[in-house]
């Protein structure tokens, strides 16, 4: 394998080694393989290798509970827009996505209050037609 990264993977710290080892989803593999065999002719502790992996695993269970358990943010301090956050309450009532995306808390919430919200909009809008 040939070392093409810039910086190179040779020249790199044990602490970026570390970093690239650990999240091997978010490196090239060969990247990956190679600064694996790096930290191996460094002899650098496995212990510290498989620190550095669960390290970057908890960082990542961090990143998608806080994703998760996020919730909506419908007001906002800018008075250009009355104060009101207009493109999350548009994303509330027509986007379909959440759950995919890992916002579990925004998807039960609007599972709960999507049909109620669009049904007081329908009869106000009837409403204003009828009469």
């Amino acid at each position: 394998m040939t070392d093409d990264f810039k910086p190179p993977i040779k020249s790199r710290s044990t602490e970026d080694l570390l970093k690239i080892v650990g999240a091997p989803k978010k490196w090239n593999p060969i990247a990956f393989k190679l600064a694996e065999n790096e930290l191996y002719n460094r002899k650098v502790d496995s212990k510290k290798i498989e620190q550095a992996k669960y390290l970057e695993n908890k960082r990542d269970r961090i990143e998608t509970s806080k994703i998760a358990n996020e919730s909506f943010n419908f007001f906002s301090l800018d008075p250009t827009n009355l104060f009101i956050n207009w493109s999350e309450i548009f994303m509330f009532l027509f986007s379909w996505e959440y759950e995919k995306d890992g916002f579990l808390k925004k998807a039960s919430i609007q599972r709960k209050y999507r049909p109620i919200i669009l049904l007081f909009i329908l009869v106000i809008i009837i409403y204003t037609f009828v009469s």
